[in-house]
């Protein structure tokens, strides 16, 4: 009742509505992905209240990763199914369920069901496959840009809003601190409900740089066929060299970023003396930096090699993991590895992306991107819970992090055997529609 009289209104004024698509998209990535990142300054007020080790609480929040990622290839089915807009409200309530109930949490069990299971469910439906489905439904010209828009809001989300978070929880406790996800939740799902549409379509819209509307595939298949496609793509897709090398450097990539920095980020500052307020504010500066840093490797991804972009970014990656034990942990050391490892936290996504839809064609990048995605969370999880083992077992993180940096030397050059054009597997089975 809202978008469609909106979108007329803002047509008048020159306005495409897909703009609007994107803020809500938008916001729906920065607080799913500020859910992600919570626990990352968690770690240690629930290591005091309930006595939890390290590579227990990290066991819960690899599953988290995990799911995070092995649900996007089905989330991508759904949405071409059920709806972008049904997908993601039912999403974001299943998160805000895991999270309210994990307030009355006593046993580690409970952690990891509704941190572990129930949350990586829900963020698995609304991961970076969102940001590829709705820039690509909406989108003809400045796609690239959009893309890296939305990517950077899901990197961001997970570390900006750390500082607050660990704020609240050294003055009022660990559960202060969810109960302001779980609000922001709420503002999100509201904001979806009302103004988000599947397709520019729905509201008399063609795509943005478009002449004519596009016409809704129509619905083919059933709800088997939500289980049966992604597996059916995924079969194509990897007799494909391309996709197995794309697989492997987003796996280094996930063990690199949300699996080992931003869930033991704070812990391994808080074994060198930082407090974890300061100790967030840095990750919430490396999200400031990414947030520049991603948008501009989309804006880059539509006139650069996008080979060369990755070997760049995951090189610098690299040095500047292998840079931070010789930072001495100081406010000032950590400040230059943020900048630095900030603007390349997760800008590999742009042309990663490209890649995909190049090699594997329109219809079926966000299928296959979603198993690429699933690499990213399988190195994520690795990570999360190689992080935490490395702590409880060795007393220190470095290891892990030095382990990290060299995986990421390693992907730089292996991206550049991908061949500079390629035409994607042929997969001509229809993907279901809505």
């Amino acid at each position: 009742m809202i978008a469609s009289p909106l979108a007329t209104l803002l047509a008048r004024r020159n306005i495409h509505y897909g703009w609007v698509v994107i803020a809500v998209t938008f916001l729906t990535m920065l607080v799913t992905a500020a859910a992600v990142g919570a626990p990352g300054v968690l770690i240690v007020p629930l290591e005091k209240e309930f006595g939890w080790e390290t590579e227990q609480i990290a066991t819960a929040f690899s599953i988290r990763l995990l799911l995070f990622g092995l649900m996007g290839p089905f989330a991508a089915a759904f949405m071409n199914y059920f709806g972008v807009r049904r997908v993601v409200c039912v999403a974001l309530a299943l998160i805000t369920a895991g999270l309210l109930a994990s307030l009355a949490m006593t046993e580690i069990w409970q952690l990891i069901l509704l941190w572990g299971v129930v949350v990586g469910f829900g963020t698995g439906l609304t991961a970076v496959v969102l940001g590829a489905t709705v820039a690509a439904r909406w989108f003809t010209e400045r796609r690239g840009l959009v893309l890296g828009m939305l990517t950077a809001s899901s990197a961001t989300g997970q570390l900006a809003f750390m500082p607050l978070m660990a704020s609240l929880s050294d003055y009022y406790g660990w559960r202060t601190a969810v109960m302001l996800i779980c609000g922001l939740l709420i503002i999100a799902v509201v904001a979806v409900y009302f103004l988000m549409r599947d397709r520019p379509s729905d509201v008399g819209l063609p795509a943005y740089g478009d002449k004519e509307i596009a016409v809704t595939p129509p619905a083919t298949g059933g709800l088997v066929s939500l289980v049966t496609m992604p597996l059916v793509v995924l079969n194509e897709a990897s007799r494909s060299s391309t996709f197995w090398i794309l697989f492997a450097t987003f796996f280094v990539c996930g063990a690199s970023t949300n699996g080992l920095i931003g869930t033991h980020f704070v812990a391994l500052c808080g074994d060198f003396g930082m407090i974890p307020v300061a100790a967030a504010s840095v990750l919430a500066m490396m999200g400031l930096f990414d947030f520049f840093g991603t948008i501009g490797s989309g804006w880059l991804s539509d006139r650069v090699d996008n080979r060369w972009l990755l070997f760049w970014y995951y090189g610098l990656r690299g040095l500047s993991l292998l840079y931070l034990p010789y930072s001495d942990f100081s406010f000032y050391g950590l400040s230059l590895f943020a900048i630095f490892y900030g603007l390349d936290w997760i800008a590999t996504v742009p042309p990663t992306v490209k890649l995909a839809t190049d090699r594997f064609g329109r219809e079926k990048a966000g299928l296959v991107f979603g198993w690429i995605f699933a690499g990213h969370q399988l190195g994520a999880a690795s990570a999360a819970y190689g992080g935490g083992f490395a702590r409880t077992e060795y007393a220190t993180y470095l290891p892990a992090f030095l382990v990290a940096g060299i995986l990421c030397l390693i992907a730089a050059p292996l991206v550049l055997t991908l061949s500079k054009r390629g035409k994607g597997s042929p997969i001509s089975q229809p993907v279901p529609a809505e």
